[in-house]
């Protein structure tokens, strides 16, 4: 047997590219306010409730005297400011690295940038629900106590008690019960639910919980969305958030866009580029809860 016959063996190569795990598409997008527009800000507009009172006296309209009472109670006018900020991503092919591939590198870049652009998105909502806010002077806003479940070093665990009491402050801030909320997770809650009686069992839940997705995506009144790119505020401690389709404005000046261009200036090789310009803000304090729990 020739000694260097292992030389010549054939390898074979895949024509298709397999992305490696990755979130390629945006997951919060759906459940915030947008506002499409070209500005340098947009400001968000919020009249502050005011209550009747109780008229007690009547209105005089004898003789020349008309006079109409009518109080004036100054309800209060605020602002939330968003400022969009520029988001890109790019890489470089030759033709040289092209005429050597079996594989178009360049369509794969371009998949790849959108993925991470609409990971970007939901890093965006993210930052702004759990994050200072601003009002319209620009000046930071810091999260809310009252609209706080657990802190940073007192972080409290996943439970049934835990949601009931998120529930309890969206009832106590008069939200329409009637309007929909979601309720952001990440992997180790969503594995906690599944551990929950109350979530799983039909003696408690009728609706029927489980999907083919692994995981439950309709309980107690809120959509459940899974993500790993929530915050960590400390060590095995993780912010978690529910919310209404009110709490989070996002400013969109120009949405993901993908160019795939060559470059005369280095020597016509092939540039792939994409960029977003878009910025998000808390605007109702009260339509959203943030909770520490637990890893």
């Amino acid at each position: 047997m020739g000694a260097t016959i292992e030389d010549v063996f054939i390898q074979t190569y895949e024509r298709n590219v397999r992305h490696l795990a990755q979130q390629s598409v945006t997951r919060l997008d759906p459940y915030v306010m947008v506002k499409r527009t070209q500005s340098e800000a947009h400001n968000w507009e919020l009249m502050e409730h005011n209550d009747a009172s109780l008229k007690s006296t009547r209105s005089d309209w004898t003789g020349n005297n008309r006079s109409r009472i009518t109080p004036d109670d100054d309800t209060q006018w605020k602002r939330r400011k968003s400022m969009p900020d520029v988001y890109n991503i790019g890489d470089v092919t030759e033709h040289s690295d092209i005429a050597q591939m079996l594989v178009d590198p360049n369509s794969n870049y371009a998949r790849a940038h959108a993925a991470a652009m609409r990971r970007a998105k939901d890093d965006v909502i993210i930052e702004a629900a759990v994050g200072v806010s601003k009002d319209g002077d620009g000046a930071n806003i810091a999260f809310p106590t009252a609209q706080a479940i657990g802190a940073t070093g007192s972080a409290v665990a996943m439970s049934f008690d835990l949601v009931t009491e998120v529930s309890e402050k969206f009832m106590e801030n008069d939200i329409d019960p009637d309007e929909g909320k979601v309720f952001v997770i990440g992997p180790k809650q969503a594995r906690k639910l599944l551990q929950l009686t109350e979530a799983t069992s039909g003696d408690y839940n009728a609706v029927r919980p489980l999907t083919s997705k692994g995981y439950i995506e309709s309980w107690m009144g809120y959509t459940w969305v899974v993500s790993t790119r929530l915050q960590s505020p400390a060590a095995d401690e993780r912010y978690i958030f529910a919310m209404t389709r009110k709490a989070i404005g996002m400013q969109i000046n120009k949405d993901i866009w993908v160019r795939v261009a060559e470059d005369p200036g280095i020597s016509f090789a092939y540039r792939i580029y994409s960029e977003m310009h878009l910025g998000a803000i808390r605007v109702e304090d009260k339509h959203l809860v943030r909770c520490a729990v637990t890893e």
